[in-house]
């Protein structure tokens, strides 16, 4: 299992490098969706899916709902 705090410290550092600092990051609500996504469609659109998100939110989105958005298409995908 990966340390949370391993995983704030990449949040972080990725952060920084991509000149987003002070951005925060709801890890558990990423990693729920990238899971729920493996397993309701197929592992490789988990990343895909992912970066669908984070391009929405960097749009506008509100990750809540982009994330209620993705969770309705895989309910829908059954």
């Amino acid at each position: 299992m990966t340390e949370p705090a391993a995983l704030d410290g990449w949040a972080g550092r990725v952060s920084d490098a991509l000149e987003l600092p002070g951005t925060a990051v709801d890890i558990g609500a990423v990693l729920d969706l990238a899971r729920d996504t493996a397993h309701g469609v197929t592992r490789a659109a988990a990343p895909l899916t992912s970066y669908l998100v984070g391009v929405a939110v960097g749009r506008g989105a509100a990750l809540p709902d982009a994330i209620a958005t993705v969770q309705r298409c895989i309910e829908d995908q059954g």
